[in-house]
């Protein structure tokens, strides 16, 4: 139990760095506090960031940064490592604020800010790097990218690629809680598999 309780990171802090443990690590070591701070400025040690400065930023930096490299965010991230701002009243991803100064409003609401950087999990937001693409076209630059997160990818799939081809194969043959059953899932995760609303990709992929 001691090592839930290791000092924070940051020299002279009294606090203790065990409610990091309690989640499961995400606090990097610091406490809760300190982890705060992180999380909203970006540094363990920020705060009292003037009110405006991240939309100054934008504007006076990032719409004028021309070159090929990745801008990295130098402010607060959401859990996914992409910059985050608050704009008339409104919490939204600053790759998403930088898309829409530089290339006008998205075609539809349901267009994403898409990197073709493959660093948006690092926070960048160059303006040349990102673009309107629908959810299907940025989910395929993740795949060239690598940064997906599907399928067997993620840590809670219960289901190989390959279940999931045997599963619409048998879409009308056997029934669903039968199959939900055999590969040790929910009969609505079978129901999302042959409705296309979940691992559609696998359709594709065996069509091709």
């Amino acid at each position: 139990m001691a090592d839930n309780f290791k000092p924070c990171l940051i020299a002279d802090c009294n606090g203790n760095a065990h409610w990091a443990a309690h989640g499961g690590g995400a606090a990097k070591g610091y406490c809760a506090a300190h982890y705060f701070r992180l999380r909203v400025h970006g540094d363990p040690l920020g705060g009292g960031t003037p009110r405006g400065e991240l939309l100054r930023w934008i504007h006076d930096v990032a719409m004028h940064h021309t070159g090929d490299e990745c801008l990295a965010w130098p402010f607060g991230t959401d859990g996914h490592g992409y910059g985050v701002l608050k704009a008339d009243g409104k919490r939204i991803g600053a790759h998403r604020y930088v898309c829409e100064l530089a290339h006008g409003a998205p075609p539809t609401q349901d267009h994403e800010a898409a990197h073709s950087c493959g660093n948006g999990n690092n926070g960048c937001v160059n303006q040349n790097h990102v673009s309107w693409k629908t959810r299907t076209e940025n989910q395929a630059d993740r795949l060239e990218h690598g940064t997906h997160n599907r399928g067997t990818r993620q840590g809670r799939s219960k289901l190989s690629e390959d279940d999931v081809r045997e599963i619409i194969a048998l879409k009308g043959i056997e029934k669903q809680r039968d199959l939900a059953k055999r590969f040790g899932v929910a009969r609505m995760t079978v129901s999302s598999i042959h409705t296309g609303k979940n691992w559609a990709w696998v359709t594709t992929d065996h069509a091709t």
